[in-house]
């Protein structure tokens, strides 16, 4: 009597995690139904008895990107909560370079499907001692200033266009200063000592 193997069976959250790692390496556009079977060592049948199409996966991996980044946004980095959310945002591009590049640099339709939604970065923004007094429009004036900075030096970053020397904590200690000229500017502008 001979044995058969029993069949291995692949969960939604393994196929999910091929095809991540697949965005991850390669971009979104790099997934499809054959290259995550390969990727699972499969056929092409357990993927399809958990998605209906390839467009259906792909919306999954971005649910898992956006929860990456929201774990990263809520990991405590730094004591302060709003140097936290730029020194997170800084760690996703250098750990997931190429998702990155995707994501931000190759004006991609999926970037508004994986921010953390604006309320939660908000709230997180309230906790900062120094952005105290400020009402939630000026924050957002803040976070967007930020943004444009935090983009431009991740993007300097895994492109390589920053100096050799130029590591981690320097980046970090950049992005504080900045944020702090940035809020000392706003600070400034609502006492009415700096014009608009």
């Amino acid at each position: 009597m001979t044995l058969i193997p029993p069949k291995v069976k692949f969960s939604k959250e393994a196929i999910i995690a091929a095809a991540f790692e697949i965005a991850r390496t390669e971009g979104m556009d790099h997934i499809t139904i054959r290259k995550v079977a390969e990727k699972m060592g499969s056929s092409i049948a357990p993927i399809y008895v958990n998605f209906k199409d390839v467009d259906e996966l792909k919306q999954a991996v971005l649910l898992k990107i956006r929860d990456v980044s929201r774990q990263m946004l809520m990991t405590q980095y730094d004591p302060d909560p709003f140097l936290n959310i730029g020194i997170a945002s800084l760690k996703f591009a250098r750990e997931h370079p190429v998702l990155f590049k995707d994501l931000i640099m190759n004006n991609s339709r999926y970037i508004k499907e994986v921010q953390p939604p604006i309320g939660h970065i908000l709230e997180q923004m309230k906790q900062a001692p120094e952005l105290d007094g400020f009402n939630d429009e000026e924050r957002m004036g803040i976070l967007f200033k930020m943004q444009v900075f935090q983009l431009g030096l991740s993007v300097m970053d895994v492109t390589g266009m920053l100096p050799e020397h130029f590591n981690e904590e320097r980046m970090i200690r950049l992005l504080e200063s900045t944020g702090n000229d940035v809020i000392a500017a706003a600070r400034l502008r609502k006492n009415g000592d700096l014009t608009k």
